[in-house]
């Protein structure tokens, strides 16, 4: 862990100063729309003898202001030139709130830079007003919204959106530095004897306490407290007098982590930020980070931009949940985002979680990233014992094990969990009461007679009748489409009706459920039956002494690139809150042992699962062996924009293909196009993602083209 540097993965050049950005002439939309003149670049007037009384004059030092304008059209991406005012040069820094006028109207903007000259010859509009003098936009920031525009072939706007939260007035005026009383003196470098459990943990922290950058996959062990080895990471840095970003799927993980921190570096020194916060507080808490009073910023996605002074440490907790992806344009992913700011910012990052993704793998085979990984010793001895069902002696004792929803075995391990006073957790990969349901005698899947939209049975008294989960339509009298039968039977079974047979089944045994609208952070060490959601699992305290994970084939069945790798990791997440198997830890997985995703969890080796994955996306041309760019738009307008789009020479279009439902003849009313090109060529699509869209803002088409680059769902 103390080598030299690695080389920066995935095309990161140094980013881009803001500077550097191309700058658009104010006066050019302003002449348009027969906008007020306003002066040239030495802020001198034309000529005549027209009296100056009443006329805004220029600052006499740098008059011009470039600005980026708040503005939805991706042909605006660039920044465009003002003049400032001389009675607002005091207040228009650079990186604060202004207000442009802009092809006839007032906008938002911000302004990036203030200059001496400009290349412009006409005449330059003035800034109607500064907002705020609030260094929000700073140039490490506007920077890094340049790189991850450029990167995901979005706008400099739609980054700089997500990166600095709503302005708050009352919140702005308030003292939030260090003088309010908080003591933000760095304490001592805390205890980290427990990385010494994984190869290279020990190394790992010797870097990050010695200022070098060191990055790293951690995959932690069962049982491991992990918010903990986390804390200690960040308060390592802190005590160093520099900065570290952890970032979290929700706000469970979120409020486990914050604490943790707190208890090692104190609490002035740690904030936490996520979207659900009001707008005061998430606005207080990022201008705390902005200002240099939090060192150590947690917090969901919204954190991946978090302004934080002299960083050294950025870290994502399991980077294959798809909360890490922000569903805003342009899409960025939070380990891609941190990859940035670890590069540009001489930082180290850490992608850490139970399970390992072939994004990570792909960190650990281009020699970027070191495993910090325990050994199988380690392994076996904190892992609980898994058993799939459909086992041959299992199948041999009872006939009906390999079709069972809750086969024998499963109970046995309920009944022993019970039975020393300890909560079994059950795990179904769908909430809700029956929310599939399929002809009883043709097995076509029922659908909406008004909208087509699936059939479900609610929870609660309305259970007698199917409901559409779309447009919410109850149809009370079902009648299949394909052979006219009205017998109905359930396709996935979801929680609330699992909660239901385990009550009937485990009579006098309290039963609780956790997900959708009712999320549980913990349960008491008792007997006790908990039913949750992939994600939902509350933390048992002392741990579960046995999981259930049911439906297997519902998360293995999925058409999904990503469905075994998903599988695992929303298995393994619940697994390692269950006992050591020497402490009568047991978890049953509802999935036949000959898979591979299922012996990756009964090795419990997500690492070789990972390496397989990437092998094999790396055979057949699949991210992130090769980066990917998906096309949804009506059909017309997807052909139309496949033959205007530049693309390198190296591209190949995949489909298009039908999205949705199909008609008779095999049409859609929307298709999806996949492009894909070598790692190398991935700046040079973002490049031609960003013109195509650019050339069709500029004509103001009327069916838009949703462009997504490394999406998620491919299929």
């Amino acid at each position: 862990m103390t080598g030299p540097e690695p080389t920066p993965l995935w095309d990161l050049d140094d980013l881009p100063t803001p500077t550097t950005a191309n700058s658009g002439k104010a006066g050019d939309a302003a002449d348009a729309r027969g906008a007020k003149a306003g002066r040239k670049t030495a802020g001198r007037p034309r000529g005549g003898k027209r009296s100056d009384k009443g006329r805004k004059q220029p600052a006499d030092r740098d008059p011009i202001a470039r600005v980026a304008v708040d503005v939805p059209l991706p042909h605006l991406d660039r920044t465009f030139d003002y003049q400032v005012p001389r009675e607002l040069d005091e207040r228009a820094v650079a990186g604060c709130r202004v207000r442009v006028r802009f092809a006839g109207q007032l906008v938002d903007g911000f302004l990036v830079e203030r200059a001496t000259t400009t290349d412009h010859r006409g005449r330059l509009a003035f800034l109607e007003r500064v907002v705020s003098s609030e260094v929000v936009l700073t140039p490490r920031l506007a920077a890094l919204c340049r790189a991850v525009a450029e990167r995901y072939g979005g706008t400099f706007m739609d980054v700089a959106r997500l990166a600095i939260p709503p302005r708050h007035a009352a919140v702005e005026a308030e003292d939030t530095d260090t003088a309010s009383g908080a003591d933000t003196t760095p304490q001592a470098a805390p205890d980290a004897a427990a990385w010494e459990r994984y190869r290279w943990g020990g190394s790992y922290v010797a870097a990050l306490a010695a200022g070098r950058v060191a990055n790293a996959v951690w995959q932690a062990l069962p049982g491991e407290d992990w918010p903990a080895r986390l804390a200690e990471l960040a308060a390592t840095v802190a005590a160093q007098g520099r900065g570290a970003v952890l970032v979290m799927p929700d706000h469970r993980d979120v409020a486990r982590v914050t604490a943790a921190c707190a208890a090692l570096a104190g609490s002035a020194t740690v904030t936490a930020l996520s979207a659900d916060l009001g707008p005061a507080e998430r606005y207080r808490r990022w201008l705390a980070v902005k200002r240099g009073t939090a060192r150590i910023v947690v917090g969901t996605r919204a954190a991946m931009f978090a302004p934080v002074a002299d960083p050294a440490l950025y870290v994502v907790w399991d980077d294959g949940d798809d909360l890490h992806v922000d569903p805003h344009m342009p899409y960025p992913q939070v380990r891609d985002v941190l990859m940035v700011r670890a590069h540009a910012d001489r930082a180290s990052l850490l992608v850490a979680g139970f399970a390992r993704t072939a994004e990570a793998q792909l960190l650990l085979e281009s020699g970027w990233a070191q495993p910090l990984t325990a050994t199988r010793e380690q392994v076996r001895a904190a892992a609980p014992r898994v058993t799939p069902t459909g086992e041959d002696f299992d199948v041999a004792r009872d006939e009906a094990a390999r079709a069972a929803r809750l086969p024998a075995v499963a109970f046995e391990a309920a009944r022993a969990s019970l039975r020393a006073g300890a909560p079994v957790l059950v795990q179904v990969p769908r909430r809700g009461y029956v929310p599939g349901l399929a002809c009883a005698q043709c097995r076509t899947r029922a659908r909406c007679r008004h909208c087509a939209g699936p059939l479900s049975l609610p929870s609660g008294g309305e259970a007698g009748s199917p409901r559409c989960r779309w447009c919410g339509v109850t149809d009370a009298a079902f009648r299949c489409s394909a052979c006219g039968s009205t017998r109905l039977r359930a396709v996935v079974i979801g929680s609330k009706r699992t909660a239901e047979e385990l009550g009937r089944a485990f009579a006098g045994v309290a039963v609780r459920t956790s997900g959708g609208g009712e999320v549980l952070s913990e349960v008491a060490s008792a007997p006790a039956l908990v039913v949750a959601t992939p994600g939902a699992e509350p933390v048992a305290d002392g741990g579960y002494g046995a999981a259930l994970l049911l439906d297997g084939w519902a998360l293995l069945g999925r058409q999904d690139l990503r469905a075994s790798e998903e599988a695992l990791r929303r298995w393994m997440a619940a697994a390692a809150l269950v006992r050591p198997a020497s402490d009568g830890g047991r978890v049953v997985v509802g999935a036949e042992a000959a898979i591979p995703v299922v012996q990756a969890l009964v090795r419990w080796d997500p690492g070789w699962l990972a390496e397989s994955e990437l092998a094999e996306r790396r055979e057949l041309g699949f991210p992130p062996a090769v980066r990917m760019a998906s096309l949804d738009a009506a059909p017309d307008a997807l052909a139309e924009a496949l033959d205007e789009i530049d693309l390198p020479d190296s591209a190949e279009i995949l489909g298009p293909v039908p999205l949705g439902e199909v008609d008779e003849e095999g049409r859609s009313d929307r298709e999806r196009a996949l492009v894909r090109v070598p790692r190398g060529d991935g700046r040079a699509l973002a490049a031609a993602a960003h013109t195509l869209a650019a050339v069709r803002g500029a004509r103001k088409e009327d069916s838009p083209v949703r462009i997504r680059l490394d999406p998620l769902d491919l299929i």
